[in-house]
Protein backbone atom coordinates (compact mmCIF):
# COMPACT_ATOMS: atom_id res chain seq x y z
CA UNK A 1 0.00 0.00 0.00
CA UNK A 2 2.87 2.34 0.92
CA UNK A 3 4.61 1.48 -2.35
CA UNK A 4 1.45 2.23 -4.30
CA UNK A 5 1.10 5.59 -2.52
CA UNK A 6 4.73 6.52 -3.22
CA UNK A 7 4.28 5.48 -6.84
CA UNK A 8 1.17 7.64 -7.14
CA UNK A 9 2.97 10.65 -5.61
CA UNK A 10 5.92 10.24 -7.98
CA UNK A 11 3.55 9.97 -10.95
CA UNK A 12 1.64 13.05 -9.84
CA UNK A 13 4.88 14.98 -9.34
CA UNK A 14 6.11 13.91 -12.75
CA UNK A 15 2.85 15.01 -14.37
CA UNK A 16 3.03 18.35 -12.60
CA UNK A 17 6.62 18.87 -13.74
CA UNK A 18 5.66 18.04 -17.31
CA UNK A 19 2.75 20.48 -17.20
CA UNK A 20 5.01 23.18 -15.74
CA UNK A 21 7.51 22.67 -18.54
CA UNK A 22 4.90 23.14 -21.26
CA UNK A 23 4.88 26.38 -23.18
CA UNK A 24 2.06 28.79 -22.55
CA UNK A 25 -0.35 29.06 -25.46
CA UNK A 26 -1.31 32.72 -25.48
CA UNK A 27 -5.02 33.29 -26.09
CA UNK A 28 -5.79 36.47 -24.14
CA UNK A 29 -3.58 39.54 -24.65
CA UNK A 30 -3.54 42.89 -22.85
CA UNK A 31 -1.77 45.72 -24.66
CA UNK A 32 -0.91 48.75 -22.53
CA UNK A 33 -0.63 51.91 -24.61
CA UNK A 34 -2.93 53.07 -27.40
CA UNK A 35 -0.33 54.88 -29.51
CA UNK A 36 0.88 53.82 -32.94
CA UNK A 37 2.80 50.82 -31.63
CA UNK A 38 0.25 49.63 -29.09
CA UNK A 39 -2.64 49.94 -31.52
CA UNK A 40 -0.66 48.12 -34.18
CA UNK A 41 0.19 45.26 -31.83
CA UNK A 42 -3.43 45.04 -30.72
CA UNK A 43 -4.56 44.92 -34.34
CA UNK A 44 -2.32 42.04 -35.43
CA UNK A 45 -3.11 40.09 -32.26
CA UNK A 46 -6.87 40.50 -32.77
CA UNK A 47 -6.61 39.74 -36.49
CA UNK A 48 -4.89 36.44 -35.69
CA UNK A 49 -7.71 35.26 -33.41
CA UNK A 50 -6.49 36.42 -30.00
CA UNK A 51 -8.81 38.07 -27.51
CA UNK A 52 -7.30 41.52 -27.01
CA UNK A 53 -7.86 44.36 -24.55
CA UNK A 54 -6.22 47.67 -25.47
CA UNK A 55 -5.59 49.90 -22.46
CA UNK A 56 -4.86 53.61 -22.20
CA UNK A 57 -5.51 56.49 -19.82
CA UNK A 58 -8.59 57.97 -21.45
CA UNK A 59 -11.57 57.01 -23.59
CA UNK A 60 -10.62 59.78 -26.01
CA UNK A 61 -7.25 58.19 -26.71
CA UNK A 62 -8.84 54.77 -27.08
CA UNK A 63 -11.44 56.07 -29.53
CA UNK A 64 -8.64 57.51 -31.65
CA UNK A 65 -6.75 54.21 -31.41
CA UNK A 66 -9.80 52.19 -32.44
CA UNK A 67 -10.48 54.48 -35.38
CA UNK A 68 -6.87 54.10 -36.48
CA UNK A 69 -7.12 50.31 -36.24
CA UNK A 70 -10.31 50.31 -38.35
CA UNK A 71 -8.65 52.46 -41.03
CA UNK A 72 -5.59 50.23 -40.99
CA UNK A 73 -7.74 47.12 -41.36
CA UNK A 74 -9.46 48.66 -44.38
CA UNK A 75 -6.06 49.25 -46.01
CA UNK A 76 -5.06 45.67 -45.26
CA UNK A 77 -8.24 44.22 -46.74
CA UNK A 78 -7.88 46.23 -49.95
CA UNK A 79 -4.71 44.26 -50.66
CA UNK A 80 -5.49 40.96 -48.96
CA UNK A 81 -9.05 40.66 -50.24
CA UNK A 82 -8.84 42.72 -53.44
CA UNK A 83 -11.18 40.39 -55.34
CA UNK A 84 -13.29 39.36 -52.33
CA UNK A 85 -14.83 42.46 -50.70
CA UNK A 86 -17.30 40.36 -48.69
CA UNK A 87 -14.47 38.32 -47.21
CA UNK A 88 -12.67 41.55 -46.41
CA UNK A 89 -15.67 42.96 -44.58
CA UNK A 90 -16.01 39.73 -42.62
CA UNK A 91 -12.31 39.87 -41.70
CA UNK A 92 -12.66 43.40 -40.34
CA UNK A 93 -15.79 42.52 -38.37
CA UNK A 94 -14.21 39.42 -36.87
CA UNK A 95 -11.03 41.28 -35.92
CA UNK A 96 -12.92 44.10 -34.22
CA UNK A 97 -15.02 41.57 -32.28
CA UNK A 98 -11.79 40.24 -30.79
CA UNK A 99 -10.81 43.72 -29.59
CA UNK A 100 -12.10 45.65 -26.57
CA UNK A 101 -10.73 48.71 -24.79
CA UNK A 102 -10.35 49.75 -21.18
CA UNK A 103 -8.92 52.55 -19.05
CA UNK A 104 -8.37 50.20 -16.09
CA UNK A 105 -5.29 48.05 -16.58
CA UNK A 106 -5.54 46.45 -13.16
CA UNK A 107 -9.07 45.23 -13.82
CA UNK A 108 -8.31 43.56 -17.14
CA UNK A 109 -5.06 41.74 -16.30
CA UNK A 110 -6.91 39.29 -14.03
CA UNK A 111 -7.70 37.07 -17.02
CA UNK A 112 -4.82 37.64 -19.41
CA UNK A 113 -2.04 35.37 -20.63
CA UNK A 114 0.26 38.06 -21.96
CA UNK A 115 0.74 41.73 -21.11
CA UNK A 116 2.56 43.80 -23.74
CA UNK A 117 3.62 47.27 -22.63
CA UNK A 118 3.96 49.96 -25.30
CA UNK A 119 3.93 53.24 -23.38
CA UNK A 120 6.33 56.19 -23.14
CA UNK A 121 10.07 55.40 -23.05
CA UNK A 122 10.53 56.29 -19.38
CA UNK A 123 12.14 53.82 -17.02
CA UNK A 124 10.36 54.99 -13.87
CA UNK A 125 6.91 55.07 -15.46
CA UNK A 126 7.33 51.60 -16.95
CA UNK A 127 8.68 50.19 -13.68
CA UNK A 128 5.73 51.59 -11.75
CA UNK A 129 3.28 50.13 -14.27
CA UNK A 130 4.80 46.64 -14.16
CA UNK A 131 5.11 46.75 -10.36
CA UNK A 132 1.40 47.49 -10.06
CA UNK A 133 0.24 44.95 -12.64
CA UNK A 134 2.43 42.27 -11.08
CA UNK A 135 0.21 42.32 -8.00
CA UNK A 136 -2.98 41.55 -9.92
CA UNK A 137 -1.99 39.41 -12.93
CA UNK A 138 -2.29 35.61 -12.62
CA UNK A 139 0.82 33.63 -11.85
CA UNK A 140 1.04 32.21 -15.38
CA UNK A 141 0.83 35.62 -17.09
CA UNK A 142 3.87 36.67 -19.10
CA UNK A 143 4.96 40.32 -19.11
CA UNK A 144 6.69 41.81 -22.14
CA UNK A 145 7.87 45.28 -23.11
CA UNK A 146 8.03 46.77 -26.60
CA UNK A 147 10.82 49.13 -25.52
CA UNK A 148 13.58 49.80 -28.02
CA UNK A 149 16.06 51.67 -25.81
CA UNK A 150 15.67 50.49 -22.21
CA UNK A 151 16.99 47.33 -20.57
CA UNK A 152 14.44 44.55 -20.27
CA UNK A 153 16.29 43.25 -17.21
CA UNK A 154 15.73 46.47 -15.28
CA UNK A 155 12.02 46.39 -16.15
CA UNK A 156 11.76 42.75 -15.09
CA UNK A 157 13.37 43.56 -11.74
CA UNK A 158 10.40 45.76 -10.88
CA UNK A 159 8.29 42.57 -10.68
CA UNK A 160 8.36 39.23 -8.89
CA UNK A 161 8.08 37.33 -12.19
CA UNK A 162 11.55 37.83 -13.69
CA UNK A 163 11.35 34.34 -15.20
CA UNK A 164 8.09 35.27 -16.94
CA UNK A 165 9.35 38.55 -18.39
CA UNK A 166 10.86 39.27 -21.80
CA UNK A 167 11.00 41.73 -24.64
CA UNK A 168 8.77 41.80 -27.72
CA UNK A 169 10.11 44.56 -29.93
CA UNK A 170 7.75 45.13 -32.85
CA UNK A 171 8.42 47.58 -35.68
CA UNK A 172 6.13 50.24 -37.06
CA UNK A 173 3.83 50.02 -38.95
CA UNK A 174 3.16 46.79 -37.08
CA UNK A 175 0.63 45.35 -39.59
CA UNK A 176 3.23 45.59 -42.37
CA UNK A 177 6.57 44.97 -40.69
CA UNK A 178 7.36 41.28 -40.35
CA UNK A 179 10.13 41.49 -37.79
CA UNK A 180 9.82 41.01 -34.03
CA UNK A 181 12.88 40.96 -31.80
CA UNK A 182 12.30 38.54 -28.91
CA UNK A 183 14.51 39.51 -26.00
CA UNK A 184 15.62 37.02 -23.38
CA UNK A 185 17.13 38.29 -20.14
CA UNK A 186 19.37 36.12 -17.94
CA UNK A 187 16.27 35.37 -15.81
CA UNK A 188 13.78 34.66 -18.61
CA UNK A 189 12.83 30.99 -18.54
CA UNK A 190 13.09 28.89 -21.67
CA UNK A 191 9.37 28.21 -21.38
CA UNK A 192 8.61 31.95 -21.42
CA UNK A 193 10.99 32.60 -24.29
CA UNK A 194 9.48 29.85 -26.43
CA UNK A 195 5.98 31.09 -25.62
CA UNK A 196 6.93 34.58 -26.83
CA UNK A 197 8.44 33.17 -30.01
CA UNK A 198 5.31 31.12 -30.66
CA UNK A 199 3.10 34.15 -30.07
CA UNK A 200 5.17 36.20 -32.53
CA UNK A 201 4.70 33.52 -35.16
CA UNK A 202 0.99 33.24 -34.37
CA UNK A 203 0.48 36.94 -35.19
CA UNK A 204 2.23 36.47 -38.53
CA UNK A 205 5.67 37.79 -37.67
CA UNK A 206 9.20 36.48 -38.14
CA UNK A 207 10.86 36.46 -34.70
CA UNK A 208 14.58 36.81 -34.13
CA UNK A 209 16.23 36.18 -30.78
CA UNK A 210 18.57 38.53 -28.96
CA UNK A 211 20.02 38.90 -25.49
CA UNK A 212 19.28 42.02 -23.46
CA UNK A 213 21.97 44.16 -25.07
CA UNK A 214 21.51 47.90 -25.77
CA UNK A 215 19.41 48.38 -28.89
CA UNK A 216 18.99 44.62 -29.41
CA UNK A 217 19.88 43.85 -33.07
CA UNK A 218 18.45 46.45 -35.44
CA UNK A 219 18.97 49.59 -33.39
CA UNK A 220 22.28 48.34 -32.01
CA UNK A 221 23.58 48.45 -35.59
CA UNK A 222 21.56 51.42 -36.81
CA UNK A 223 22.29 53.97 -34.06
CA UNK A 224 26.10 53.63 -34.16
CA UNK A 225 25.90 53.82 -37.97
CA UNK A 226 24.15 57.20 -37.76
CA UNK A 227 26.48 58.41 -35.02
CA UNK A 228 29.54 57.44 -37.06
CA UNK A 229 28.14 59.45 -39.98
CA UNK A 230 27.91 62.47 -37.65
CA UNK A 231 31.50 61.93 -36.51
CA UNK A 232 32.64 61.64 -40.13
CA UNK A 233 31.08 65.05 -40.78
CA UNK A 234 32.42 66.49 -37.51
CA UNK A 235 35.96 65.61 -38.56
CA UNK A 236 35.44 67.35 -41.88
CA UNK A 237 36.02 64.17 -43.87
CA UNK A 238 32.89 64.57 -46.01
CA UNK A 239 29.79 66.72 -46.33
CA UNK A 240 26.39 65.64 -45.03
CA UNK A 241 25.03 65.61 -48.57
CA UNK A 242 27.84 63.46 -49.94
CA UNK A 243 27.58 61.01 -47.03
CA UNK A 244 23.85 60.56 -47.71
CA UNK A 245 24.39 60.13 -51.46
CA UNK A 246 27.24 57.68 -50.87
CA UNK A 247 25.19 55.42 -48.60
CA UNK A 248 22.15 55.48 -50.88
CA UNK A 249 24.01 54.83 -54.12
CA UNK A 250 26.96 52.85 -52.76
CA UNK A 251 25.26 50.71 -50.11
CA UNK A 252 21.77 50.67 -51.61
CA UNK A 253 20.19 52.18 -48.50
CA UNK A 254 16.80 53.86 -49.10
CA UNK A 255 17.83 56.84 -46.94
CA UNK A 256 21.15 58.39 -45.99
CA UNK A 257 22.12 58.60 -42.30
CA UNK A 258 21.48 62.35 -42.02
CA UNK A 259 18.14 62.08 -43.79
CA UNK A 260 17.24 59.31 -41.36
CA UNK A 261 18.40 61.37 -38.36
CA UNK A 262 16.11 64.17 -39.47
CA UNK A 263 13.13 61.83 -39.55
CA UNK A 264 13.93 60.10 -36.28
CA UNK A 265 14.59 63.33 -34.40
CA UNK A 266 17.96 64.49 -33.17
CA UNK A 267 16.72 64.67 -29.58
CA UNK A 268 15.51 61.07 -29.75
CA UNK A 269 18.87 59.93 -31.10
CA UNK A 270 20.72 61.88 -28.41
CA UNK A 271 18.48 60.38 -25.71
CA UNK A 272 19.34 56.87 -26.86
CA UNK A 273 23.08 57.35 -27.29
CA UNK A 274 23.32 59.10 -23.90
CA UNK A 275 21.53 56.18 -22.26
CA UNK A 276 23.79 53.64 -23.89
CA UNK A 277 26.88 55.69 -23.02
CA UNK A 278 25.88 55.63 -19.35
CA UNK A 279 25.66 51.83 -19.53
CA UNK A 280 28.94 51.37 -21.41
CA UNK A 281 31.01 54.57 -21.00
CA UNK A 282 34.13 52.99 -22.53
CA UNK A 283 32.41 51.80 -25.70
CA UNK A 284 33.52 54.16 -28.53
CA UNK A 285 30.39 53.31 -30.51
CA UNK A 286 28.32 54.96 -27.79
CA UNK A 287 30.39 58.13 -27.46
CA UNK A 288 28.27 61.31 -27.42
CA UNK A 289 28.58 63.78 -30.29
CA UNK A 290 29.38 67.45 -29.52
CA UNK A 291 27.61 68.52 -32.72
CA UNK A 292 24.48 66.50 -31.93
CA UNK A 293 24.42 67.89 -28.38
CA UNK A 294 24.76 71.44 -29.73
CA UNK A 295 21.95 71.06 -32.25
CA UNK A 296 19.58 69.60 -29.66
CA UNK A 297 20.44 72.39 -27.23
CA UNK A 298 19.55 74.87 -29.99
CA UNK A 299 16.22 73.04 -30.47
CA UNK A 300 17.20 71.96 -33.97
CA UNK A 301 15.61 68.53 -33.76
CA UNK A 302 14.98 67.49 -37.37
CA UNK A 303 11.82 67.54 -39.43
CA UNK A 304 9.26 69.47 -37.41
CA UNK A 305 6.34 68.92 -39.78
CA UNK A 306 6.05 65.25 -38.75
CA UNK A 307 4.49 63.91 -35.58
CA UNK A 308 7.39 63.17 -33.25
CA UNK A 309 8.18 59.50 -33.09
CA UNK A 310 7.54 57.91 -29.66
CA UNK A 311 10.62 55.71 -29.74
CA UNK A 312 13.47 54.67 -31.91
CA UNK A 313 12.07 51.47 -33.35
CA UNK A 314 10.24 53.63 -35.85
CA UNK A 315 13.52 54.65 -37.44
CA UNK A 316 13.74 51.23 -39.01
CA UNK A 317 10.14 51.60 -40.13
CA UNK A 318 11.24 54.65 -42.13
CA UNK A 319 13.90 52.58 -43.84
CA UNK A 320 11.44 49.84 -44.67
CA UNK A 321 8.62 52.20 -45.61
CA UNK A 322 10.80 54.03 -48.10
CA UNK A 323 12.02 50.71 -49.47
CA UNK A 324 8.48 49.45 -49.95
CA UNK A 325 7.53 52.63 -51.77
CA UNK A 326 10.61 52.41 -53.92
CA UNK A 327 11.89 55.73 -52.61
Amino acid sequence: MAFATRHFVRAASSAAATAAAKKLIVKHVTVIGGGLMGAGIAQVAAASGHTVVLVDQSEEILKKSTKGIEESLKRVTKKKFADKPEAGAEFIEKTLKNLTTSTDAVAVVHSTDLVIEAIVENQEIKNELFKQLDKFAPEHTIFASNTSSLQITQLANSTTRQDRFGGLHFFNPVPMMKLVEVIKTPMTSQKTFESLVDFSKAVGKSPVSCKDTPGFIVNRLLVPYMMEAVRLFERGDASKEDIDVAMKLGAGYPMGPFELLDYVGLDTSKYIIDGWHSLEPNNPLFAPSPLLNKLVQEKKLGLTDLEHLPHFSQSFELYAWHSLRGA
